[in-house]
């Protein structure tokens, strides 16, 4: 695989594509909610395979991020609690 160095993308689209990627991370982190809705409110278990589902792909977006992972795995965390603040109502 031929790897892109930093250099050679515009700031502009680095930037857009690691914003892109946290907020499908923060997406694809409903996928625990919805495994909490099936073990503790007795949802469905289309709840427990769609959120074992989702928090699969949740786990694969990371590595989508090439560069400087590790500042940008931590900064997730920052935005991991802003988007976890807003109440989701099934």
């Amino acid at each position: 695989m031929v790897e892109i160095k930093p250099e050679c993308i515009s700031r502009k689209r680095f930037f857009t594509y690691t914003i892109f990627l946290f907020i499908l991370a923060g997406i694809f982190e409903i996928g625990g909610y919805l495994i909490w809705l099936w073990l503790r409110e007795d949802r469905g278990l289309i709840f427990a395979f769609s959120g074992a589902i989702i928090l699969f792909l949740y786990g694969i977006v990371p590595t989508f991020q090439r560069f400087y992972f590790h500042r940008i795995y931590a900064t997730h965390g920052g935005i991991f609690v802003v988007m976890s603040s807003y109440k989701l109502n099934f």
